[in-house]
């Protein structure tokens, strides 16, 4: 007999939803679209940030989207996380990870990693040096626990590209990649992230158009990565160029995309929705709670090697300690 499943977080596909059963379904509206500018970020590493900025900050569940660009000789060494999660998505190159717990590993294009920092964590990411200076390029979404799972013990789940199911749609010209949720009739792998959230990679090829119904109420945003996608709120359409974040509005069932057939190239872009929750924020770099009382005790407990963090104490990452 297979062991029961340990996972405390809630259902990914949420059972008889609104809007994934809809009838007459309706398109969802754009609140803003933005382009995420290029900034330093970590020792050496550039990022786009979407999320986490002035223009979008505290997009419950979303915390924070990066889209990174890390070569050899920069990276994110040794540091702390508490209260949230972390998903880590590479596109291009190889990205080592480390933590004081022992695990350690390689993500590579095209995999995932799934982290919940809980009650506390440090760890190392640092690029996967090929020998040829190639910069690791991916994104990474920061995603926050709900309050009553603020204090859970620390856990990894790594997702390899071969496990990715993908959909196809209107007579092939749109690719989903279904990291997390589901699309044209294909589920996701389950038992990723704590928070429920969809993660979709879509490529429209010209003369294609995606119709992808998203959970009611969920806060979503489509991230372009390469071309311009069109998309359809119902009343009008606007188009959102390479490293544009397009924000949705919650009311509404499904997005609606697609790729003018005279346009030169495809647009890929990823497609991202969260069940919203209902609590405060207050962050301070990589801890994030729901009380300033509480991030001091998170500074406090870090400084002291206590209450989660006791295994920092004399511990050094292999991966970081070249930048140490």
């Amino acid at each position: 007999m297979a062991p029961a499943s340990t996972f405390v977080g809630l259902p990914v596909i949420p059972p008889m939803d609104p809007s994934l059963n809809a009838a007459n379904p309706k398109a969802r509206g754009i609140q803003k679209v933005f382009e995420a500018r290029e900034q330093a970020e970590g020792a050496g590493a550039t990022v786009r940030r979407s999320i986490g900025t002035p223009k979008l900050k505290n997009f419950t569940p979303f915390l924070m989207l990066d889209h990174f660009s890390v070569a050899p000789g920069a990276g994110f060494p040794d540091h702390p996380h508490r209260g949230q999660e972390t998903i880590t998505y590479l596109l291009h190159g190889a990205v080592d990870h480390e933590d004081f717990a022992g695990n350690k590993g390689t993500i590579n294009s095209g995999d995932l990693q799934f982290m919940t920092a809980g009650r506390g964590i440090v760890h190392a990411e640092m690029p996967h040096d090929d020998g040829q200076g190639t910069s690791n390029v991916g994104m990474q979404l920061w995603v926050d626990l709900p309050r009553d799972l603020k204090n859970c013990e620390p856990r990894y789940r790594d997702l390899k590209a071969s496990e990715i199911p993908t959909a196809k749609g209107d007579d092939g010209r749109v690719t989903v990649k279904v990291i997390s949720g589901q699309s044209y009739g294909v589920d996701s792998v389950q038992e990723l992230a704590y928070t429920p959230v969809w993660l979709l990679d879509v490529e429209i090829q010209p003369g294609g158009k995606l119709v992808q119904p998203l959970p009611a109420g969920w806060n979503s945003f489509a991230y372009t990565l390469e071309g311009t996608t069109t998309f359809d709120t119902g009343a009008t359409t606007q188009e959102v160029p390479q490293y544009h974040n397009a924000v949705f509005e919650q009311k509404g069932d499904q997005v609606l995309a697609s790729v003018p057939a005279n346009a030169t190239k495809a647009s890929r872009f990823i497609l991202v929705a969260g069940m919203p929750l209902d609590q405060p924020v207050v962050q301070y770099g990589p801890f994030v709670l729901n009380d300033a009382s509480q991030v001091r005790q998170a500074m406090m407990d870090y400084s002291t090697f206590t209450n989660g963090f006791e295994r920092a104490e004399n511990w050094r990452s292999e991966i970081g300690a070249a930048m140490m």
